[in-house]
Parts: structure tokens; C-alpha cells; sequence
């Protein structure tokens, strides 16, 4: 059958309405299916269908059958045939594979940067400069880290006995991850997994399948043996709860809302599995009257707006100390409004539209209902003209609402920063702790005693200083309270993929112990 010539200059830039051909060529490279399983693309057997949608223009990209029980068990099937190999493994020969599986990465980073930029919206620039980069410097930094995968040091602590701890893999493990941030959370799930020598099942989002698939056939084709990477691209309730429920995962580790990780938690435990949460935020952001207004105003705006929101770690709530507060909305509106939204692929964007129509809807419900407790300084409204087919929402600042209120309390997950004035420096720490989540915050302030009492009394798994959001894979990721439990990159992230087993050797060579007269005998 011919195809299309794809063989163009990558870096065009097409308008929207231009083929999706221009953008990234899905149906193309998925015609065989949207399911990964021993190291080949397949088909999903469900019976049902699922369309990707560009969300930029609302047109479909790829429509493929979705995984069914089947298709689990057949992925749990291979990774548990190819664990034996892999786990046994050397750290050298796994060092190896992963620094192949970063080379191949870094060679396909164009194609993987047009993917996730058409199946999420995310501009060009984000995805060329932060989410291949970031998952290309994570495949290379696990492949180090295999290395180094250690125990505690041999020794005689009981004095008759050499005592050491070995540090093993689990078995297979069951992942789910979300649309946010498909190509990162794919590698965050699977990278420190492997490297400990386990094999892995992923279900990504049925959204945004695309670069969960592209990571998968990556590291084929970097050598990693078939089985060791396995995708299947389902529904949450068959594909998702089939595989947590599943009796040969030994471990699941999920990224989604609290809501759903409560559900995930509750299967898992059912089964007596290891449970990896990385769940939801709503990230304080915390400005002292003595912050840089000017620093603090522009790093609220790309704090809050970075992925157009869709960011568990956003900076969604905004506590300025009374002195800056007036000053500090002034700013922030005025910079929102130099957001240029647009086509993720033309030059100029700084704003994609959001993941679907759906998720845009539910962001303007938020801000709708807002607007009968508070204040509406900007945004607030879906762009009409060449925008009107897709999922965008201008970039909103939210004032005078109630710290109680759902804008406060709710994780909105779109482009939405409410701010809240506070007068003393305990008000403003106690009311960054007031919600359930504990995943990530900010503290704005030239005084190191003020920014180091605020990063020792925040409760979050990560507190910025003079800046938020940033991210490095030598560093852990992971929440405090309703925002989970557990770590993502990092050496600590190993701690969930791992099992630690103590050897205790006998050096007496004495066949009745002196330990034995409390079961038998007298000394």
C-alpha cells in the first residue's frame, strides 16, 4: 500500500487546519495498534475504539481498539517470562541497555517532541526544550544509577554471624499514568523499575497513548529483550483495575487524581501488592513582604501556566503578605495578559490549548461558579476566531475568594491562580498547609531565615525557593498526605522498586547452638 512522503523539514511550522500528516503522522505510525507487548505493536481486543484527538483543532489523529482483560494478561504474560533474564541480569549489562535506550531517545527527539505536542496540545518549545530533554536526561541518569544499586556492608553484628542485605528486584510491575505528561510519566514509571532489574507493564492514558508507545519501541530497538517494556492502552475500569487486581504484578505504582489513587489503593490492598502513589496537588505559593515583586510576579505566571495548568505541582494558590498583595496582582494580571495562546505548532505560541474540550469545559466551570464569591481579575473565557475549534482557556487570575471556597480547595488543573493576602508570617505558613494535599510549594523572600522556617515548616514533598517549578532527575519526586506516598527519579525512587532480603551466616561451625537451650536443654 503507498504512503505519503513524510520526509520534510521537521522544524515547519504548520497553522492550524494544515494536515495532521504535517503535524505528526499517527495513523501512520500506529496502523498496526496501540497496544506494546513482547517488543511488537498489536491491536486491542476489547471490541471498543478510542480516538485520539488533537486538541488544538479538535480533529482525530488516531482511532484504535482499545486493550482489553485479554490484552492485560497477555502483557503481564511476557513481562513476567522476560523478568527471569533481565533481573539476572548484571547492573553493568542493564547500565549498558539504558545508556543505548538514552542514545535512541535523544536520536528520535524531533518525532517524540511533535507527538506529545499533538496528542496534548503542549506548544512545540515545551516539549522540544522540557519534556524529551527531561526524559532523555532521566533514561540516562537510571542508566548510572543501575550501577549502583547497594546494600548495607557485611559484618558481624550479632558476633557469631556475618549479616549482609541484598537488594532485589520485585517482579512485574503494573504502572498507570497520566494524560498530563505522557513521554515524563512513561519514563518516570518505567526507567527506575527496570534498572532494578524488574519487568513492567504501562497502561497510559487512553488520550495520549502516542509517546508511552514511541518510549516502548524505543528501548526495543535499543536491545532491551522483548517483554521487559509492555504497553496496553485501555480503559481505567477493564484494562487499569485488571491490571492492579492482576495476581502475577507484584507491584503498582500510579500517577492520577487522589480520588482515582483511592480506588487503585483499595485493589492493590486487596492483593497485598507494593502501592506507589504520586496523586494530586494544589501548590501554595508563598510571597514575603521583602520577595522580588518582579521575580515573584513572573514566576507565578509560569508557575501557574506551565503545561496551561495541567500540572499537579502548578502554582495554583497565590499568598502574598498584605504590603506586596495589591502590587503583586497588578503585575501578575498585566504579565497573564502577554500570554499569547496559539497552534502548538506555530512559532509564538506560549499556550496550547488544553487536553480535550471536556477538561476545558470542566476548568470553566470552576471559574464560572467563581465568579459568584470572587473576582475575575483576567481571563476567564475560551478565545473565539482561529482558536474556536479548540480546547483553550485564556490564562485566569482569581481574587477575593474565600480560603474555604472551591477554587481554593479544588484541584482545577487549567490555567487558574487564585491569590489570597495574609498579614503575618504564621498566617501565611499555616494557610499554605491548609489542604489536603502535600506535593510541591514555593517561598518568596531575600531573608534565608524566613525562606529556610518556611521550606522546615511547608508540608510538601518539595518546596522551591525564589522559584517553582523546576525539576532535576538526581532529585526525588513525591507528595506528602493526599498527594501520595513514595518517590519518582532519584536513587530514593529505588526504595519502591526494590526488595531488600538479609543473609545471616553462621561462622561457628558449632551444631548445638548456645541460642537452642531456649527451645531444648540446658546450657
Amino acid at each position: 500500500m503507498h504512503r505519503p512522503d513524510h520526509r520534510r523539514d521537521p522544524h515547519r511550522d504548520p497553522r492550524p487546519g494544515t494536515a495532521q500528516q504535517d503535524r505528526f503522522p499517527a495513523a501512520d505510525r500506529f496502523a498496526d495498534g496501540a497496544q506494546y507487548i513482547a517488543g511488537r505493536l498489536a491491536c486491542g481486543t476489547s471490541g471498543r475504539t478510542h480516538t485520539v484527538v488533537d486538541p488544538a483543532t479538535g480533529a482525530g489523529v488516531l482511532t484504535y481498539e482499545l486493550a482489553g482483560t485479554d490484552d492485560v494478561d497477555a502483557a503481564v504474560a511476557a513481562a513476567r517470562a522476560a523478568f527471569p533474564g533481565w533481573a539476572g541480569a548484571t547492573p553493568g549489562e542493564r547500565s549498558d541497555a539504558l545508556h543505548r535506550f538514552a542514545a535512541v531517545l535523544g536520536a528520535q527527539a524531533e518525532d517524540l517532541a511533535r507527538a506529545e505536542s499533538l496528542q496534548c496540545g503542549k506548544p512545540l518549545k515545551l516539549t522540544r526544550e522540557f519534556d524529551v530533554p527531561g526524559t532523555v536526561d532521566n533514561t540516562a541518569f537510571f542508566a548510572g544509577a543501575a550501577r549502583h544499586l547497594q546494600g548495607q556492608s557485611a559484618g558481624e553484628y550479632s558476633g557469631d554471624h556475618t549479616s549482609y542485605v541484598r537488594r532485589e528486584p520485585i517482579g512485574v510491575v503494573g504502572s498507570i499514568a497520566p494524560w498530563n505528561y505522557p513521554l515524563q510519566m512513561a519514563a518516570w514509571k518505567i526507567l527506575p523499575a527496570i534498572a532494578a532489574g524488574n519487568t513492567i507493564v504501562l497502561k497510559p492514558a487512553e488520550l495520549t497513548p502516542l509517546t508511552s508507545l514511541m518510549f516502548a519501541r524505543a528501548a526495543t530497538e535499543a536491545g532491551l529483550p522483548d517483554g521487559v517494556v509492555n504497553i496496553v492502552t485501555g480503559a481505567g475500569r477493564e484494562a487499569g483495575e485488571h491490571l492492579v487486581g492482576h495476581p502475577d504484578v507484584a507491584m503498582t505504582s500510579f500517577t492520577g487524581s487522589t480520588a482515582v489513587g483511592r480506588r487503585v489503593a483499595g485493589i492493590a490492598t486487596a492483593t497485598v501488592k507494593r502501592l506507589h502513589l504520586e496523586l494530586g496537588g494544589k501548590a501554595p505559593f508563598v510571597v514575603f513582604d521583602d520577595a522580588d515583586l518582579e521575580a515573584a510576579a513572573h514566576g507565578a505566571v509560569a508557575g501557574a501556566l506551565i503545561n496551561t495548568g495541567q500540572d499537579c505541582t502548578a502554582a495554583t494558590r497565590a499568598y502574598v503578605q498584605r504590603p506586596l498583595y495589591e502590587a503583586f496582582v497588578e503585575r501578575t494580571a498585566a504579565l497573564m495578559e502577554t500570554v499569547r495562546l496559539g497552534d502548538p505548532f506555530a512559532p509564538g505560541t506560549d499556550l496550547g490549548p488544553l487536553v480535550s474540550h471536556a477538561q476545558r469545559d470542566r476548568v470553566a466551570g470552576f471559574v464560572d461558579r467563581a465568579r459568584g464569591y470572587a473576582r475575575v481579575v483576567t481571563g476567564g473565557e475560551a478565545p473565539g476566531g482561529d482558536l474556536k475549534d479548540g480546547a483553550y482557556y485564556r490564562p485566569t487570575l482569581i481574587t477575593g475568594a474565600a480560603h474555604d471556597s472551591e477554587a481554593v480547595q479544588s484541584e482545577i488543573f487549567g490555567p487558574v491562580l487564585v491569590v489570597l493576602p495574609f498579614d503575618t508570617d504564621d498566617e501565611g505558613i499555616r494557610l499554605a498547609n491548609d489542604t489536603p494535599y502535600g506535593l510541591a510549594a514555593s517561598a518568596w523572600s531575600r531573608d534565608v531565615y524566613r525562606a529556610h522556617r518556611a521550606t522546615r515548616e511547608i508540608k510538601a514533598g518539595c518546596v522551591w525557593v525564589n522559584d517553582h517549578i523546576p525539576i532535576i532527575s538526581e532529585m526525588p519526586h513525591g507528595g506528602y498526605r493526599a498527594s501520595g506516598f513514595g518517590k519518582d527519579m532519584s536513587m530514593y525512587s529505588f526504595e519502591e522498586y526494590t526488595q531488600l532480603k538479609h543473609v545471616m551466616f553462621d561462622n561457628t561451625a558449632v551444631a548445638a547452638k548456645d541460642w537452642h537451650r531456649t527451645v531444648f536443654g540446658d546450657r
